[in-house]
């Protein structure tokens, strides 16, 4: 009987912990709620100065200008956020949020499958609600992300993941929204020690393995054609591709390769497709902006790529593409963890002269469109998703960005976290808090 209470108390005591360090996910909205007086980025390049934004049963049902406005507000419960700033909630796009927590870590990691072809592999089943990651991303405004699979020629099938929820069934936004594949390089890299730097030579296998894709995708248009044919879930997964239901996500970096790539896939008839590149995307603007192909683009807060680049290019390159009409998305790379600065690096963009509504569009409409769920999120407006948050400040601005309150769905979210536990905890502890 001892060894039982003994148990049940460290049960108990684990519990808690983890309750502590991932807050509980929010109810269902129970009444209308009116924003009021706040100054209302919709996320399509316009700003409401003294807005309304109104949302029920999870859906926006008002965005007007309170200044003009003779709207009957009565039956929402006003809240008054007069001189606070509203956004649309920040997407990060191609993340590995819910299946990675410690990349150091093995055991941590569900984000790829073994075997080269795997558009059947579908991350939305992974997603690990219990991570810590979620809600420190929240805390910054970024309250979507899409969960992406990782490594082989054909990765697998991302999902647009709410960053609050019980089960994946319940944090899932949208389900299957794109097929992540990586090019084949142009070039092999090996490291000289003797130089200490990269050996650059031609990949003598590229044509064989673009005549390997080719075949795949030949493969599922054949599948595709025959009525009734025997189930192959590997060619099934990729029917939505060539319906335009799903993107393609294709990842590359050289120029040539990336006109490549688009050609290939325009080729065997992919409706959407978009780009994961870094700052060769720029050689090839033109290009892209003909064909009308999205960049996801990696961390702004980068060094360059090539010794001959200026230094600053990274935190130039979404307004030099932007000015070139190519639509960018903002994403991460590298530690997970630090995918919560989003928002920042569109503030450094902006810094560096980039409009500041366009760069609110690269963390939230243009992923949306590239991504599929441009009609239910990506901006503020009447009959999508109240999806939303308030800060006291500049949300750009690492000085300045204050949440005071977030929804998801309507749903309003807490705020904290692990992080915001720990500096209380060590704040009273050194004095710096009563």
């Amino acid at each position: 009987m001892k060894l039982k209470y003994i148990i049940t108390a460290v049960l108990l005591g684990l519990g808690l912990t983890i309750q502590a360090q991932v807050p509980t996910p929010a109810g269902e909205q129970s009444e209308p709620i009116l924003l009021k007086g706040g100054i209302a980025h919709l996320g399509d390049g316009q700003v409401i100065q003294n807005s309304l934004i109104g949302f029920d049963d999870g859906k926006i049902s008002i965005v007007e200008d309170a200044s003009s406005s003779n709207l009957e507000i009565a039956g929402y419960t006003v809240i008054d956020i007069s001189g606070q700033h509203v956004y649309p909630g920040f997407i990060l796009p191609n993340s590995q949020v819910g299946l990675t927590e410690v990349s150091a870590v093995r055991a941590m990691n569900d984000n790829r499958e073994t075997g080269s072809v795997n558009p059947n592999v579908r991350s939305l089943v992974a997603y690990n609600t219990d991570s810590e990651l979620p809600a420190t991303f929240r805390y910054n405004g970024v309250l979507m992300a899409e969960s992406t699979p990782v490594g082989g020629r054909v990765s697998g099938t991302s999902s647009v993941m709410n960053m609050d929820g019980w089960n994946w069934e319940d944090a899932v936004q949208t389900a299957d929204v794109a097929i992540h594949m990586n090019w084949p390089s142009l070039v092999t890299r090996s490291f000289d020690f003797a130089t200490f730097s990269w050996d650059r030579g031609p990949n003598k296998e590229y044509p064989s393995q673009v005549e390997e894709l080719s075949m795949i995708f030949d493969q599922a248009i054949a599948y595709g054609n025959q009525s009734g044919p025997e189930r192959n879930l590997k060619l099934e997964a990729m029917q939505g591709l060539f319906s335009g239901e799903q993107a393609l996500f294709i990842h590359t970096d050289e120029a040539k390769e990336i006109i490549e790539a688009v050609e290939f896939a325009s080729s065997k008839g992919v409706k959407r497709i978009s780009i994961v590149a870094g700052t060769e995307a720029i050689h090839v603007a033109d290009y892209l902006k003909e064909h009308n192909i999205g960049v996801v683009i990696p961390p702004v807060h980068s060094l360059p790529s090539r010794a001959d680049e200026e230094v600053d290019l990274p935190f130039r390159l979404p307004g030099i593409l932007t000015e070139a009409g190519v639509k960018v998305a903002l994403s991460h790379s590298g530690m997970l963890a630090n995918a919560r600065n989003l928002p920042f690096y569109a503030g450094t963009a902006i810094g560096y002269g980039m409009d500041s509504e366009e760069a609110l569009k690269t963390i939230t409409l243009n992923p949306a469109q590239m991504l599929g769920i441009a009609d239910k999120v990506g901006t503020l407006e009447e009959g999508k998703e109240a999806t939303l948050f308030i800060s006291e400040g500049d949300a750009f601005d690492i000085r300045t960005n204050s949440l005071t309150k977030a929804y998801i769905q309507g749903r309003e979210i807490q705020l904290d976290n692990k992080q915001q536990m720990l500096y209380e905890r060590y704040s009273k502890k050194y004095g710096h808090i009563d």
